[in-house]
């Protein structure tokens, strides 16, 4: 297996298979569109501008999160292009706008990536996000990445704003009632830019720790023990984000993504009180059509007798409020109105 890193798994994820994928797809004419629109709401952007003491999470598209936690805005693996793509003019493009323009956003403290593959780690995003009023934001990525994200920024970024994290690693941050500590964790998957570096750089899963807070970001996984090895480390979790799209055909996707089925065991793995839906209805990455993992998600729950508000999916742009940081307890209150 190529690269510095492997998976404590021992699992390689992209062999053998990827050819008869690819023909089967073209064949089929996969995916099929989707059979319903995919609507977004319009973002409430004073609210999230000027918010200092509320948590919330603010789906902007696929993976990318706006993440606020007692003071701190943390952006999440942001993708803002039109494509998830090397280039400008091929490769997967955006079915939805983003949910929040990068103009839109608040204040950047810290990014946050899970990993190195184009729908979690564009490198036009980040080097406007690097350019925002008042400075860059800290860059908080995998080992491995730090050094390919250092050459992107620009000159006066690039100074003591790059921090690079291992498995197990963890990275605090001073919130205004306190600290947050982000821990990166070990999930299956795998990584990689071009033909050349595949696993040269990490992959992983964020867990964000606050006193009165604590959420779990799950990055790309396919099933395996680590997410209950998480939840019994640190869990239980308040909210945690589950990718629940890019999963067919099984037989070539099961590794590397978790079907939705899988993503409710996820999210009972690690002891998430509540769960949101991430890494679908914007890219069309695999053989499902973009509307396709909402439905299979209300299906698994429902043959789990779980309840269907237990995880949800939220629309571009959509906020979800929490009790105010500091507080005691952190049972989710319904969605913001749009």
């Amino acid at each position: 297996m190529p690269g510095r890193f492997r998976n404590r798994s021992g699992i390689d994820m992209f062999g053998a298979g990827a050819g008869r994928w690819m023909w089967e797809r073209l064949r089929a004419g996969l995916p099929k569109p989707p059979v319903q629109p995919i609507c977004g709401v319009a973002a409430d952007i004073a609210y999230l501008q000027s918010n200092r003491s509320e948590t919330s999470l603010t789906w902007i598209g696929h993976s990318s999160l706006l993440f606020q936690l007692d003071g701190v805005n943390f952006l999440i693996d942001p993708v803002f292009s039109q494509r998830a793509s090397p280039m400008r003019f091929a490769g997967p493009k955006r079915h939805q706008p983003p949910g929040l323009a990068i103009s839109d956003l608040p204040r950047i403290d810290c990014v946050v990536l899970s990993h190195g593959h184009y729908d979690h780690c564009d490198q036009r995003s980040l080097r406007a996000i690097a350019k925002q009023p008042g400075g860059p934001p800290h860059f908080v990525v995998p080992s491995g990445l730090d050094a390919w994200l250092t050459r992107q920024l620009p000159r006066s970024a690039r100074d003591d704003t790059v921090q690079a994290m291992a498995w197990d690693d963890c990275y605090t941050m001073p919130g205004r009632t306190g600290e947050i500590a982000l821990h990166f964790l070990s999930v299956q998957h795998w990584s990689n830019r071009s033909l050349f570096d595949r696993n040269d750089a990490l992959w992983g899963s964020w867990a964000f720790v606050h006193p009165h807070f604590r959420f779990w970001y799950s990055g790309d996984l396919g099933y395996s023990d680590e997410p209950r090895a998480i939840g019994a480390k640190l869990g239980p979790f308040d909210e945690a984000a589950i990718a629940i799209g890019a999963y067919e055909p099984r037989w070539f996707m099961r590794s590397q993504h978790v079907n939705p089925s899988e993503a409710v065991q996820v999210m009972l793995d690690v002891q998430a009180a509540h769960a949101v839906g991430v890494h679908w209805g914007t890219f069309e990455l695999t053989d499902e059509p973009l509307d396709q993992p909402p439905r299979d998600l209300a299906d698994a729950l429902a043959q789990r007798a779980l309840p269907a508000d237990r995880f949800e999916v939220l629309r571009h742009g959509e906020t979800r409020c929490y009790p105010r940081s500091g507080s005691d307890g952190a049972a989710a209150v319904p969605p913001m109105a749009p």
